[in-house]
């Protein structure tokens, strides 16, 4: 009872602040027959935490005041914010809908069975032929899962896009002397590679190396590949080696939905995908599985897949408790808006965006890897101007331009790469056109060259650069004019947020 007028006080002394929209103890009280057993529980953040709200309060700033060129991030929508921040987080769901370990999912059970219908219906897919199970954390998670759920654990084989040429490092990447990766560690994994003139997958290279180390699956999935994939391809090479295809279209999911870019799903047996990326939903995984008819035995008989089980019982209970069922509405709620024309238009964008990106750095006399772009995302080849990636990196971001370093092909280390990834999902989603992403192309231009004048007084080690950019007067002053530029042009662009 000493608490309360304690609690009062801190709740009154906001109330300017919030504008009226909080109300007082004893009004919260009247609300319900009992007393409220914690006050604290009805405070807000910024009273019950101001050191952690100062902290959520700079992020917003830094998000609404910067340009976020990350190829896999975006900004969701308001609706999947409020599934986010929802009692749903409070329920515990073991098991599936209709089969759960715990009592009281009636309602969880509704809102799962709709995530897993949209699911299908934003990919156009006949839930006769295919199913999704919708409890995967995120995307890495939802690999091994998968893998998990199509050859066991310990003893398959899987190919991926070798990491250095664009593939995850779900995919199975290795050092020369380590297992790096979960698919390393649990599977025996082959990588395959890009042309290193062309930088475009070699099909003729994986279809060798397929009949030699006869995969049990073979991935078709990216994180920095700027073209698409040729599903047809993949699906021949496969049916010759006796593999399982499995696609992870995380980062190009959205495209996808919208039908703007080549679809997986024809040609695979099991598709996984992040949700938070392309999709703008919130940060989860999806496993899509083929169901029906697989083949046809040589005495005429159906073939059935046997997926659905398998992939089920690979997240729960092989590598999973319970589902978070928080993001399984926010999935619910950014799938069905998947299926709208605003979406279809949103991607449309993002493709128009991200050519434009490309070409505007093309002709700022940057090296664009494969010369173009067929997706979301780029890669800046920064070998020509002896530029390092960290330090592209570094830089951009001292100036409020987001990006990440990333390999490009040819790269001996992923730490220390001569790229960068640029992507356009989340510009596009604050409502950039191209002639707003020729100005970005001139803000990334800007900060480059203020990176390779740094060099010039620093010297090749990072740590110097470093320093030098950040504590020598006259770099210290550029970097205020850039990012007051920058500053000026982003916060004309609107975020969803609550």
């Amino acid at each position: 009872m000493y608490l309360r007028p304690i609690i009062r006080t801190l709740v009154n002394a906001q109330r300017l602040h919030f504008n009226n929209k909080f109300v007082t103890m004893s009004a919260m009280e009247a609300k319900y027959s009992t007393k409220i057993s914690d006050p604290t529980l009805s405070l807000p953040l910024e009273t019950a935490d101001p050191e952690l709200y100062a902290l959520v309060s700079q992020e917003s700033q830094r998000q609404k005041k910067g340009l976020e060129l990350i190829a896999s991030e975006n900004f969701t929508s308001v609706s999947v914010l409020q599934c986010l921040g929802s009692c749903l987080t409070n329920k515990y769901s073991e098991g599936l809908p209709g089969a759960r370990y715990y009592g009281g999912n009636q309602v969880i059970d509704q809102i799962e069975v709709l995530c897993q219908k949209r699911c299908l219906e934003a990919f156009s897919l006949d839930p006769n032929l295919w199913g999704v199970n919708v409890q995967p954390y995120s995307g890495s998670p939802a690999n091994v899962e998968a893998y998990t759920a199509l050859i066991g654990g310990g003893k398959g084989r899987i190919m991926g896009l070798d990491l250095p040429d664009g593939g995850h490092i779900s995919h199975g990447l290795m050092a020369q002397k380590k297992r790096l990766s979960a698919a390393s560690i649990f599977f025996e994994t082959l990588p395959y590679h890009v042309n290193m003139e062309t930088g475009l997958i070699d099909y003729d290279e994986l279809e060798k190396s397929a009949k030699n180390f006869k995969p049990d699956i073979i991935i078709a999935g990216v994180t920095s590949y700027p073209r698409t994939l040729d599903y047809k391809r993949f699906r021949t090479i496969a049916q010759a080696s006796d593999s399982y295809l499995m696609a992870d279209m995380s980062h190009i999911s959205g495209l996808v939905a919208a039908g703007v870019i080549p679809s997986p799903f024809e040609y695979c047996d099991v598709v996984t995908s992040t949700t938070h990326k392309t999709l703008r939903g919130p940060r989860a995984g999806v496993i899509f599985y083929r169901k029906g008819v697989k083949s046809v035995s040589k005495t005429g008989e159906n073939v059935m897949y046997d997926l659905e089980d398998r992939v089920n019982a690979a997240v729960f209970p092989g590598f999973q408790g319970g589902p978070h069922n928080n993001a399984i509405g926010g999935i619910a709620a950014a799938m069905r808006l998947a299926t709208t024309q605003e979406f279809k238009d949103y991607q449309k964008r993002v493709l128009s965006n991200c050519k434009q990106l490309a070409e505007s750095l093309k002709q700022l006399g940057y090296k664009i890897s494969t010369d173009g772009t067929d997706v979301h995302m780029l890669l800046v080849d920064l070998r020509p101007i002896n530029l390092t990636g960290s330090k592209a990196e570094f830089t951009l971001q001292t100036v409020e331009i987001v990006c990440n370093k990333n390999t490009v092909p040819g790269d001996k280390s992923a730490m220390n790469p001569y790229g960068i990834r640029l992507g356009t999902p989340a510009l596009t989603t604050r409502g950039m056109v191209e002639n707003d992403i020729i100005k970005v192309a001139e803000l990334i231009h800007k900060g480059l060259t203020l990176a390779l004048d740094a060099q010039k007084v620093s010297g090749p080690k990072l740590v110097n650069f470093k320093s030098t950019l950040t504590s020598d007067p006259v770099f210290v002053n550029r970097v205020k004019e850039i990012t007051k530029e920058v500053e000026d042009f982003a916060v004309n662009f609107y975020i969803p947020e609550q």
